[in-house]
């Protein structure tokens, strides 16, 4: 399901508090980026954030469910939880999820990062074959 303009747009005035934050297209729905951090993502428009093994019980005792999706063989559970109803309209409770998201967004950007760089520097040390 593609995104309401509406509902992006009050997707950046909710995160507002967290700085600029830029929504690029993925997998049918969106992800939140601040720099190259995605921290939330936008599936059928509801707003699930991203958590890690310490801030996913916050989120559930605050209401947040963890986003699972069917995947081809079983239901696969994602490092996401849904945004408690509390900070769908209040952009200060939002900004304080968002910055407690940032962390693990944070540190899976850069061990993406990290992996990107191992693989460059294998590719540069692989001798090079005449063919």
């Amino acid at each position: 399901m593609a995104l309401s303009p509406e509902f992006r747009d009050h997707v950046r005035d909710l995160f507002s508090g967290v700085g600029p934050v830029e929504i690029k297209r993925m997998f049918g729905g969106a992800g939140v980026y601040v720099g190259d951090a995605c921290f939330a993502l936008l599936v059928d428009e509801v707003i699930f954030m991203r958590g890690d093994d310490a801030l996913g019980p916050d989120y559930e005792a605050a209401g947040g469910e963890q986003w699972v999706y069917d995947g081809k063989a079983k239901p696969i559970a994602m490092p996401y939880w849904r945004l408690p109803d509390d900070a769908m309209d209040d952009w200060e409770e939002a900004a304080l999820w968002a910055r407690r998201s940032l962390v693990p967004a944070e540190n899976a950007a850069a061990e993406k990062r990290a992996a990107k760089a191992r693989k460059a520097a294998r590719a540069k040390s692989k001798p090079k074959t005449k063919t």
